[in-house]
């Protein structure tokens, strides 16, 4: 075996230069003691190939290691130290966070809570709002329905009184009065189609903003849950977890301006809406209680103007049948005259023979016999005067007989005029104002 020099190593602490560059700086002392450390310079004995350290560089490591133990010690000692220094304040910190966000959340609840709160409230005038104004719907549908009523009668009272007779075709003062409820009525049903389209235009705005409040409400509603879990977490707390992403704010949030102005744009559409509809149901109030109080006065006025009417046709017949009483009693009494003047007639034919037969016969004397004497002027004068009696008496039959057919013409006519009056009293009376007697009363008029 060959015999070799061995060469001491240089002694290193692993340890220590790993944790060289964690330490602090060291101080004059422990670097002066660092550089009197030498490598081995003892040879080895011939036969061993292991290196052996002297007792300088044993005492040295030792040193070393008792100083790093010290180092290490103070270092521990300063960290502990400072360690629950930083605990105790970042407890406090922690603690003071955390109360300040739970106070912030109690406050948001307080907002969430009072603006719910508002929310709810015009969401429950809206409702009742819009079950009023439905109310009044039904009340525009009811009083259109009614005025079918009306428009039937007067079209009906119209149509009827064409079938009067004669000189009774007349466009009277009920005429006028039925065209003018004709139309009147039309008015009102056009009014009230509009206002009913007005009510139901505002019933869907009203819908439509208590919809928007709704949903306003329900996300409150929501939050407020969420908010209140929220208040209600606190160290001890099983059911909380991390989340890392959760501290980073969304790109869609809101600010708590545009969070209220919005709420309160709500409110105010829905304060907005609540008045529309307050406005117009009064308007639908006046327009019904107006409406249908023009119908009665017009529906009055031509019940006034029938009653007159009817009276009017009432006296004129109860003259004509005065005066048809009379001329009956005329043409009995020219009838008899005419027979009195026949038999007047009939009466002066046996006189006539008599004188002319006398004439006739006193006309056959003989020679001297036949002269002028007083009884021949008496016969002359009795038959001229008989000639003319007879005359005086056709003349008088001719008179009679042309008054008696005047008479009986004026009978035809009279009893004709009857005729239509009475069937205009039929009309206006039996059937027209029968009929109007069905006419809606104000309150079916006004939509109840």
């Amino acid at each position: 075996m060959s015999s070799e020099l061995l060469v001491s190593r240089p002694f290193y602490d692993t340890r220590a230069v790993s944790q060289q560059e964690l330490l602090p700086p060291r101080s004059d002392a422990e670097l002066m003691v660092k550089d009197t450390l030498l490598p081995s310079s003892g040879l080895a004995t011939a036969g061993y190939r292991s290196a052996k350290y002297t007792p300088y560089e044993w005492s040295a490591k030792n040193y070393a290691t008792l100083l790093q133990a010290v180092t290490d010690r103070d270092t521990a000692e300063r960290l502990r130290h400072e360690s629950k220094n930083l605990h105790k304040e970042t407890e406090a910190g922690t603690l003071r966070t955390q109360s300040e966000g739970t106070r912030h959340l109690g406050e948001r609840l307080l907002d969430i809570h009072f603006w719910r709160s508002e929310l709810q409230r015009h969401i429950e005038e809206l409702t009742s709002e819009t079950d009023l104004l439905l109310g009044q719907k039904r009340r525009l549908e009811k009083a259109l329905e009614a005025t079918e009523i009306p428009f039937a009668i007067a079209t009906d009272n119209l149509t009827c009184r064409e079938r009067r007779l004669g000189p009774d075709l007349v466009k009277d003062d009920v005429e006028e009065e039925l065209l003018k409820e004709v139309e009147l009525i039309r008015s009102v049903q056009a009014l009230l189609k509009k206002t009913l389209n007005q009510t139901i235009n505002q019933i869907r705005a009203n819908r439509a903003a208590k919809q928007t409040l709704e949903l306003d409400w329900s996300d409150k509603f929501q939050a407020y849950a969420m908010d209140a879990q929220c208040g209600r977490y606190n160290n001890r707390s099983v059911d909380t977890q991390h989340h890392p992403n959760s501290a980073k704010l969304q790109d869609h949030v809101t600010n708590r301006e545009s969070w209220v102005k919005f709420t309160r744009d709500n409110l105010e559409l829905a304060g907005r809406e609540e008045q529309s509809s307050a406005e117009l149901r009064q308007l639908v109030d006046r327009v019904l209680q107006d409406t249908a109080d023009d119908l009665r006065s017009q529906c009055a006025a031509v019940d006034s103007a029938f009653a007159r009417r009817c009276q009017e046709v009432h006296n004129a017949k109860v003259q004509l049948e005065l005066h048809l009483a009379q001329i009956l009693e005329q043409i009995g009494a020219q009838e008899r005259n005419i027979v009195a003047l026949r038999q007047a007639l009939h009466d002066k034919e046996a006189p006539m023979r008599v004188a002319q037969s006398r004439l006739y016969e006193r006309a056959q004397r003989p020679n001297v016999e036949l002269c002028c004497d007083r009884p021949q002027v008496s016969l002359v004068d009795e038959v001229s005067e008989i000639t003319g009696t007879m005359a005086a008496l056709r003349e008088k039959l001719a008179e009679a007989r042309q008054s008696l057919g005047d008479l009986e013409d004026t009978r035809m006519a009279l009893e004709k005029d009857i005729g239509c009056k009475t069937n205009s009293l039929l009309i206006d009376r039996e059937k027209c104002m029968a009929h109007r007697t069905r006419y809606p009363t104000v309150i079916a008029l006004s939509g109840y």
